[in-house]
């Protein structure tokens, strides 16, 4: 008798990680990268129902993380997920987002930000990111006043004003 297929079956062990498989330098890698992470997020997830988190509670930091993390880190930044830079969080939550979303809000925000925390928990917790940096993303994900803020300011931008709003919170790496 053959066993059924489910992808929490590729997750039942323990998935190791090679960082360098995440690196983005052409197209094909992109596309690579986010195939790994939708593996690992769906390993996340995973992880979040075996704690006892109900369906609803893990979809939507699931769901959450991997808009941060497929949508911006991979597909708009083309960062390899576990390039500890600081202020990539900063650079989502208080641009990327503001600029890409029809009517952003600071309560969608917040939810997205809820999933970014509890995924780099979840690295930090499997060795997978430093304790520094992990750290370092809880501050950025806890800084909900100043997005709250910027989209406040973005939508009273006037002239010439996105120039200077940008450059307070710019995608550019520093």
């Amino acid at each position: 008798m053959s066993e059924t297929y489910s992808p929490a079956m590729e997750l039942e062990g323990e998935l190791r990680i090679n960082k360098d498989d995440f690196a983005i330098a052409s197209v094909e890698d992109e596309i690579r990268a986010d195939g790994l992470c939708r593996k690992l997020l769906s390993r996340f997830y995973f992880s979040l129902l075996e704690a006892g988190m109900s369906p609803e509670e893990a979809t939507a930091l699931a769901n959450g993380a991997d808009y941060y993390v497929r949508d911006f880190v991979v597909g708009y930044k083309h960062r390899n997920l576990f390039d500890e830079r600081p202020e990539i969080v900063r650079q989502f939550a208080g641009n990327w987002y503001i600029v890409n979303t029809i009517e952003p809000s600071i309560e969608e925000l917040a939810g997205h930000l809820a999933g970014v925390r509890a995924f780099y928990r979840f690295l930090a917790a499997r060795g997978d990111i430093s304790a520094p940096f992990g750290a370092a993303v809880e501050r950025e994900c806890d800084e909900l006043a100043y997005y709250d803020d910027r989209i406040r300011s973005f939508w009273e931008i006037e002239g010439g004003g996105y120039v200077e709003w940008e450059r307070e919170c710019t995608l550019k790496d520093r």
